[in-house]
């Protein structure tokens, strides 16, 4: 069901998504969604969850190597994984909907950035980086440029990912 979810969602966009396409892509019944998820954006979010840990894990080796491996891969699913379009959908969603940015925040976004937080600080105190910001401030430098490149159409190369990770981080 996870994967109709997406797949419609990239084929059609997050307004013509309905449980009852997904049940039907899914082969399953409406109810059988329901029973499971009380809403798309929760379907959305267990496909994100679930698509993010196995092709966007935080890195657990607190090296420069490692955060430049993890942003560019982070590049990469935005620009070309169907749970990439996902995230983007749902973060414009959160726009205009309070639950979905509450949804977004709690399960997916506050659980990722404290993961990303503490791999920058262990990076840190490694000297493996140097931030000229705290750590939340240049997260957003970070990430920023590259959400912002998925969402226009304008994908950050791994050559930007390089640009700004050396700017931001040199030791």
């Amino acid at each position: 069901m996870l994967h109709a979810a997406d797949d419609l969602l990239a084929e059609h966009g997050f307004a013509a998504l309905t449980i009852e396409a997904i049940a039907r892509e899914a082969g399953v019944a409406k109810q059988t969604i329901y029973r499971w998820w009380p809403s798309k954006v929760e379907i959305l979010l267990d496909t994100l969850i679930d698509d993010s840990s196995k092709c966007l894990a935080v890195p657990q080796s607190p090296t420069a190597a490692g955060i430049r491996g993890y942003l560019r891969a982070f590049a990469r699913f935005l620009a070309e994984n169907p749970a990439g379009k996902v995230f983007l959908a749902l973060l414009a969603q959160a726009q205009h909907d309070a639950a979905t940015a509450a949804s977004f925040q709690e399960r997916y976004l506050g659980p990722r950035r404290a993961a990303e937080r503490e791999l920058l600080a262990l990076a840190a105190e490694a000297g493996e980086i140097a931030p000229r910001l705290g750590v939340d401030a240049v997260l957003d430098a970070l990430l920023g440029p590259i959400v912002y490149g998925a969402l226009t159409g304008a994908a950050v190369s791994g050559e930007g990912v390089d640009a700004l990770v050396e700017e931001l981080l040199r030791p």
